[in-house]
């Protein structure tokens, strides 16, 4: 495949795989790329009838890195993924040379507790907002919740907890609470063991982290399945809480590219 004004040809150089449904990637990154942490970029891949398909991806790495990473489910018979998924370390893959998306912390004004809300593969832009040192200086508490249907789908586990050991974020590292949820699995005592939207209602959620959400402190990111961003933005605006727009900072951002 072969670059244009629009796209580069970017090597694929590593490959993990998850479960057997997830698998992360990373490749070769241009050097006239760029964006800002929590965007998306637009990755191509040749079809079975040698056209380019093309499908939006949050990228995990961090905006100063040398390459690009991106996390991704398998969905049986779909033309994207399951392509995807068939490319080994050498191949390569497409990426558009325009950035998208305004799942960005700088979205939000001011607020003390910084809510990372994430279903399956939505975890991916918050990854790379985690490597954004200006996250950790700017607030107080930051929050990743991260919820998936059974125990071995919880990805990037121990890439979380390394920023404990991480010399360049160990004085904030105390500053992350991490919130591991399985919906289906039963979880382990320490664990809580239902939806995003369910613990929200019930106060479960604030409960267990030791933290209320609320229009003063709270600033939050919703990213994963449709409906969860829907209901769980329903709940929060109920609540008082706004969308964040361009020319009037809210306390929520959500992402939208299914």
């Amino acid at each position: 495949m072969k670059a244009s004004d629009k796209y580069t040809a970017e090597t694929i150089t590593e490959l993990y795989t998850w479960a057997p449904n997830l698998f992360s990637f990373k490749t070769t990154r241009s050097q006239s790329y760029r964006f800002i942490a929590g965007q998306f970029a637009r990755l191509g891949v040749e079809g079975d009838h040698g056209e380019l398909v093309w499908r939006a991806y949050s990228i995990c790495s961090a905006p100063y890195d040398e390459f690009l990473e991106f996390y991704s489910i398998v969905v049986p018979d779909g033309a994207f993924t399951s392509r995807l998924a068939q490319l080994k370390v050498g191949d390569q893959v497409l990426v558009e040379k325009k950035n998208y998306g305004y799942l960005t912390t700088d979205r939000f004004e001011c607020g003390k507790d910084l809510w990372l809300l994430s279903t399956g593969t939505g975890l991916a832009p918050f990854l790379s907002i985690l490597q954004e040192f200006d996250t950790w200086e700017k607030y107080e508490n930051i929050v990743l919740v991260h919820s998936v249907r059974y125990r071995h789908e919880l990805a990037y586990q121990e890439f979380i907890h390394s920023f404990k050991e991480n010399e360049l974020f160990t004085e904030y590292a105390h500053k992350l609470k991490y919130v591991p949820l399985v919906t289906r699995d039963q979880a382990e005592r320490s664990m809580l063991n239902d939806r995003i939207t369910n613990l929200l209602t019930n106060g479960e959620l604030e409960a267990h982290v030791g933290l209320p959400i609320d229009r003063e402190r709270s600033r939050v990111m919703i990213c994963g399945n449709p409906d969860m961003v829907q209901e769980t933005r329903q709940i929060l605006t109920d609540r008082g809480l706004t969308v964040s727009l361009r020319g009037k900072p809210g306390n929520l951002a959500v992402e939208n590219y299914w």
